[in-house]
């Protein structure tokens, strides 16, 4: 389990090819509060998911999963505290050589510690969670933007983890997809699971997170709940929640 319930970010500062990405940036996402990072395209919301879990070394500043700061670590030295964090990429980032059997299983076949017949329960309940438990022996090709999205979910699921990221969940989807899309995060967070969310669909924002993030410039403009935001004068968080002629190719 993660040791005191937060991950972290402190006085983080993270550039590429010299363009600012994040500048002195905090951040902390507390177990049981589930939030969403807001953000025009490119503010570098995926690369905050990214450096959290450690994916990415920052520039200064420092990462912490519970107690323990990850910064400068080797993978191996916070395995087991990222274990307890999956992540659901924007493309599903699924093997196409798999089944949907095998990707929901991948990890839980890599760790050894379970038996075959212990890993296909876990797979089947974790597919009939998302609802497509009739998908188990399909290839990712044949499988719908949706689906492949909700298949993504369940191979998060199946390690059990206390935190799940979500990276624009909704992108390309119909109206439809969107909607399994937020009630099975809303599900998810009534289980217990803490969610953290990058987007600028800001209908599935409000519909699934309690507190809020606005990026902008490599700066946070804004932490708060939605009537905070929606009660910003902010200029830059008033232009997102209700674009005007200003923001024409911006």
């Amino acid at each position: 389990m993660i040791s005191n319930d937060s991950i972290r970010m402190e006085k983080l500062c993270y550039s590429v090819g010299g363009r600012r990405i994040l500048e002195n940036f905090d951040f902390q996402l507390d177990r049981g509060v589930n939030r969403t990072i807001l953000g025009i395209s490119g503010a570098g919301k995926t690369t905050i998911l990214k450096l959290l879990l450690g994916l990415l070394e920052p520039n200064s500043g420092t990462v912490s999963i519970g107690n323990l700061c990850i910064t400068g670590l080797p993978e191996s030295g916070f395995m087991q505290q990222r274990k307890q964090i999956a992540i659901v990429f924007q493309g599903g980032a699924l093997f196409d050589s798999m089944t949907v059997g095998e990707n929901v299983g991948y990890r839980l076949f890599e760790e050894g510690h379970l038996s075959q017949a212990e890993i296909s329960k876990i797979v089947l309940e974790k597919l009939g969670f998302v609802g497509v438990e009739a998908a188990l022996d399909l290839y990712p090709a044949e499988l719908s933007g949706g689906m492949k999205k909700r298949v993504a979910i369940a191979r998060a699921l199946a390690a059990d983890p206390d935190y799940i990221f979500f990276d624009e969940p909704t992108t390309g989807l119909d109206p439809i997809g969107v909607y399994n899309i937020c009630n099975l995060m809303q599900r998810l967070q009534a289980e217990g699971k803490t969610t953290l969310m990058v987007t600028h669909d800001l209908a599935t924002a409000f519909a699934t997170s309690q507190r809020f993030t606005f990026l902008h410039d490599a700066q946070m403009l804004f932490e708060g709940s939605e009537e905070e935001m929606r009660c910003s004068t902010i200029p830059e968080v008033i232009e997102f929640l209700s674009p005007t002629e200003r923001s024409l190719f911006v």
